[in-house]
């Protein structure tokens, strides 16, 4: 029986296979129809059925190419964003705007370097901590500024306090005239105006709605977490990087390119965007079973993405700013 089952499943893995290779149009009307069903995806009309369709294939073709290439330290995947274009998501799914005045190897006054000489762990995961909230989805709206701010707070809060509680990343794109809700922002002044407001309200309290929305905190809310002051990471040293992870989770700021939205598993080594776009958190770092040192990152996608909602990304890349500039633009929050 068993070697029945194993063959079933033997076969089961090559008839795909083979299908993902000639992907024939009835093939590619039942993946896309299977996949429309798992993510319960529908659609207007027919012609963006015909359209959605035709990306999702597309998509289908540049994930199979790619992962039948072999050596490969990730892979690409399906997941609920596979009927978008590169340009789609990454215009509706990212929102990271660093000020111009503020170049790649900023400096700031409230920079603090780190003694490279002290010891940190060889790997690090603050998920195991406890410091690390589910992972959420920011949907269509480029408030990711927002997230990987708010993550950090998250972190540095239950450090501080052994107390984790979700806050609130509606109050910030709502509230925050420093940033521009769903049109993008930056974390150091997502910080700022959480400082000048004296407090953060909880997500229970002041819930994601997707969108952008009047302000709805008042003097009858009362702030679930506050932060004193923030501090930048010093720009393009992975090494200082290092350091500010083991002692906390850190917003970080990427640049996404077209692979990201496909990503399934595995360290990512690939194309990156030309500037940054994206803000997430960096929640630990560690080494893979063959010996590529990786960044944890939480990301705001969702958990039907990546590894349940996370990448690993290619620590040490050679790259004095880090893989896709990981550690060009890099703060955290203090209590």
């Amino acid at each position: 029986m068993k070697f029945l089952i194993a063959l079933c499943i033997i076969l089961s893995a090559c008839a795909y296979n083979a299908m993902s290779r000639t992907l024939s149009e009835p093939s590619i009307v039942e993946a896309h129809q299977q996949w429309m069903m798992k993510y319960g995806r529908t659609y207007t009309n027919n012609s963006e059925l015909e359209k959605r369709r035709k990306i999702f294939k597309e998509n289908l073709e540049y994930i199979e190419n790619f992962n039948n290439a072999g050596n490969k330290s990730y892979n690409l995947g399906l997941n609920l964003y596979s009927d978008l274009t590169s340009k789609e998501f990454i215009a509706s799914h990212t929102g990271l705007k660093v000020p111009r005045h503020l170049s790649s190897s900023k400096k700031g006054s409230n920079t603090i370097h780190f003694n490279l000489s002290d010891d940190v762990p060889t790997k690090f995961d603050w998920r195991d901590e406890g410091a690390v909230t589910d992972v959420k989805n920011q949907q269509r709206c480029g408030c990711c500024w927002a997230f990987s701010a708010v993550a950090a707070i998250e972190g540095i809060v239950k450090i501080k306090t052994d107390s984790l509680t979700s806050l609130s990343e509606q109050q910030l794109v709502d509230c925050d005239e420093q940033n521009q809700g769903c049109n993008g922002g930056f974390m150091d002044d997502t910080f700022k105006y959480i400082i000048q407001n004296q407090g953060i309200a909880s997500e229970a309290e002041y819930p994601y709605q997707g969108n952008d929305q009047t302000c709805q905190f008042n003097d009858q809310m009362t702030p679930a977490a506050q932060i004193t002051s923030f501090v930048d990471v010093p720009a393009n040293d992975e090494q200082q990087l290092l350091h500010a992870v083991a002692q906390q989770p850190i917003s970080v700021g990427i640049a996404v390119g077209t692979e990201f939205q496909l990503y399934q598993k595995g360290v990512y080594s690939g194309t990156c965007g030309r500037d940054l776009n994206h803000a997430v958190t960096a929640v630990g770092y560690g080494v893979s079973e063959d010996g590529t040192k990786y960044w944890l990152i939480k990301n705001s996608w969702g958990k039907n993405w990546g590894e349940e909602g996370y990448i690993r990304m290619l620590r040490e890349s050679g790259e004095s700013e880090g893989q896709c500039g990981i550690a060009a633009h890099a703060s955290y929050p203090t209590i």
